[in-house]
């Protein structure tokens, strides 16, 4: 990955080295706000340079953990330009203003929204250029700028069979004053968008070139491993002494560090050590304790998310009612490379390499220790191994800031897997009770349904909590897509000791889970079709049911199947996109299942890489049947699980034929990174009361017995 200086960033309409940069942004608006179609600003940054060597850089604002944005966002670009795609090149963009997630409100990677939220500014940027470049073309030939055409990174006048590449034109348009509202391509006129295109960032992670956060290396770095409290709150205690004496040692407000030339010497020394922590008020905490504080959620008042009609009448009235409560636990990221950070932090200056979602708050919370002026302070963000909302977080970063400081030298921070585990936000558990009334032909009339647990904004950000309502914590339910008239959606928040965050898909995760698994419940509990019933209830949405009879289709819903093999249905929509799963499964004697095929339709609105939607639909439903056999569980107030023996991930063995089938609508651009993994845990469960008529309502899933 290249890099540019922040002044070749910052530099706006301008030749650099003979090249052309064009950009454009966005006002922000806040999370949880519903962002207009944006309109096309004129005020001009740089988000491309096309240099006299043809080659194209686009500047990427957003992280790469895999799901291909590295790629995507450059297709925006290049599909308006008339690039040629072996010219592109890719850059991480500094913090600075123009950056901004306009969706999000900071310099961040997270919801689903890399490309819903440049999809119209880097089109923009791409369509600016190449009209620039055909009108520096034109005035060399003294033709009229319509007579001329752009492909393939040049630019040509058929009448003439005159041609000039971008590259040559580059310092001349680079001169010219930008169009306002160039226009746009339609979807029909696409070339790049819509195909499936290889991966820029492929041949550096075959050959082992890409830089991931734990690859950093600078002179005179020094790698520190760290250990912390183990229950959330706590402080050391005491330490070996006379151990401290041969290791170079840091002490953290939840912790200690020990700092040496590689990771395994910091590591020992931190065994030597034998720290002791504190004893806290927390200690007394376990699973146990912490179903009971929400179970006595139930039987409070919540705060209203949402109420249509009267539903106390008609579930009075109905011709059956049903109540039923759901459960999922905590939930750790476990990706696969694990919290680090290099700081260099020096009296005047400080540097960070950081494999981050959130690279403002990252060197915002370096200069709230360092208290150096936020110019001063350089980030460089890594590829990530994975982030799933964990480096959203800022802790490692914290950490790495603090012993460079006292040190005096750079250094590498690296969380072992058991710190890594242990010292996650993880995704809340969660307890959930719905009644619903039934008409005569089993049809909903009206739900209530009540959320209790812990909230994710009052850690992160409690001004986002609103009338007592964390929108994490009630969507995909308050907001639901089945057509019920009469509704009532509270929220009974029950905060631990267990930090919580964001995690792949967030509130969906377990709020599809629940949902999902009610209209099963109803559909067999009044003989329907669970495929019939969801057809019924979403017959208003015509995106809903083209997905669903798509994934009937594909799936083979309608058809006999092997008597040893049992199906499961379940469809929900999250960050603006619709997915539907079946998952085809069976059971043995022992009351083992195995999970042999996955048939996912999407609806993504326009699929802009169909090559990245397929794969980030694979990895969200690995991730999902992974989540089935995973809880992190309290004992003494501290995470049991420390590895991946005791958090087991789905194993190749375990793996299903997974097909994917992209709907495309060619509607409002949705979200790719996360929707695939909400609907798989429910379509299991549901396949495993077809096989067995045993109702799975509380996950994790430790036997069918």
């Amino acid at each position: 990955m290249n890099t540019l200086t922040r002044r070749e960033f910052l530099t706006s309409s301008t030749a650099i080295v003979g090249g052309l940069v064009i950009g454009f942004y966005w006002p922000t608006t806040p999370r949880g706000v519903e962002a207009a179609e944006p309109k096309r600003a004129t005020e001009m940054n740089a988000w491309l340079r096309i240099d006299t060597d043809e080659s194209v850089t686009v500047l990427i604002a957003h992280s790469e953990m895999g799901q291909g944005i590295y790629t995507a966002l450059p297709m925006l670009v290049a599909e308006e330009l008339e690039a040629d795609w072996d010219k592109i090149r890719i850059v991480m963009a500094p913090i600075s203003e123009p950056y901004k997630h306009p969706l999000l409100g900071a310099q961040l990677t997270g919801g689903s929204s890399s490309i819903r939220s440049r999809w119209e500014s880097l089109r923009i940027a791409g369509a600016t250029a190449r009209i620039m470049l055909i009108q520096a073309a034109a005035e060399r030939w003294q033709v009229k700028p319509e007579t001329c055409q752009a492909q393939q990174g040049k630019v040509t006048h058929p009448q003439s069979h005159r041609v000039l590449t971008y590259g040559q034109l580059a310092e001349a348009a680079a001169k010219l004053s930008p169009p306002q509202n160039p226009p746009l391509k339609s979807v029909e006129q696409f070339k790049l968008i819509g195909k499936p295109m290889r991966r820029l960032d492929t041949p550096a992670k075959v050959d082992g070139s890409a830089i991931f956060g734990i690859d950093v290396r600078l002179t005179n770095m020094k790698i520190a491993a760290v250990q912390q409290a183990p229950v959330f709150g706590g402080s050391v205690k005491s330490y070996d002494t006379e151990a401290a004496k041969t290791l170079k040692i840091v002490e953290l407000p939840n912790g200690i560090a020990v700092v040496a030339d590689n990771y395994w010497e910091a590591k020992s020394g931190l065994e030597k050590l034998k720290v002791q922590f504190k004893f806290t008020e927390q200690d007394s905490q376990d699973s146990t304790t912490i179903t009971q504080l929400f179970q006595k959620g139930l039987t409070e008042t919540g705060a209203v998310a949402y109420q249509s009609g009267d539903v106390a009448a008609n579930l009075k009235t109905a011709h059956k009612t049903l109540t039923v409560e759901y459960s999922v636990p905590f939930l750790a990221h476990a990706t696969m490379e694990p919290m680090n950070c290099t700081a260099d932090i020096k009296k005047d200056s400080a540097e960070i390499w950081v494999p981050t979602q959130a690279q403002e708050w990252s060197r915002a919370a370096v200069a709230k220790i360092t208290g150096l002026p936020e110019d001063q302070i350089a980030l460089h963000t890594t590829y990530l191994g994975g982030g799933f909302g964990r480096r959203v977080e800022v802790d490692f970063v914290i950490q790495a800031a603090l012993i460079s400081k006292q040190i005096g030298q750079p250094v590498k921070v690296i969380w072992s897997r058991e710190e890594d585990m242990q010292q996650d936000v993880y995704r809340p558990a969660m307890l959930a009770k719905f009644t619903v009334g039934l008409d005569e032909k089993g049809i909903p009339l009206a739900l209530t349904s009540r959320i209790v647990g812990p909230s994710i904004f009052q850690r992160i950000n409690p001004k986002q909590i609103k009338n007592g309502i964390d929108q994490t914590a009630v969507e995909g339910i308050a907001d639901l897509s089945y057509d019920i008239p009469h509704q009532h959606t509270d929220y009974v928040m029950k905060n631990t000791h267990i930090p919580v965050g964001f995690w792949r898909s967030v509130g969906h995760s377990h709020n599809a889970f629940f949902i999902e698994s009610l209209i099963d419940e109803i559909a067999h509990a009044t003989d329907k079709d669970p495929y019939q019933l969801r057809r019924t209830l979403l017959s208003h949405k015509p995106e809903f049911i083209k997905v669903l009879d798509t994934l009937a289709e594909k799936s083979a819903w309608q058809k006999p199947i092997a008597s040893d093999r049992f199906r499961g249905m379940a469809i929900h929509q999250s960050f603006g996109s619709i997915v539907g799963q079946v998952a085809e499964i069976s059971v043995d004697k022992t009351g083992g299942f195995k999970v042999y095929r996955v048939v996912c339709v999407v609806d993504c609105g326009i699929a802009v890489n169909p090559a990245t939607i397929e794969a980030q639909m694979q990895g969200s439903i690995v991730y999902g049947l992974s989540a089935l056999k995973q809880a992190i569980t309290i004992k003494a107030g501290r995470v049991e699980q420390n590895n991946f023996p005791d958090y087991p991930l789905l194993t190749m063995a375990e793996m299903p034929q997974i097909e994917v089938h992209i709907v495309a609508s060619g509607g409002k651009i949705g979200g790719i990174g996360e929707p695939g993994t909400p609907p798989i845990a429910p379509a299991v469960t549901n396949a495993l009361f077809a096989a067995t008529q045993k109702r799975i309502r509380h996950l994790p899933i430790t036997t069918l017995s």
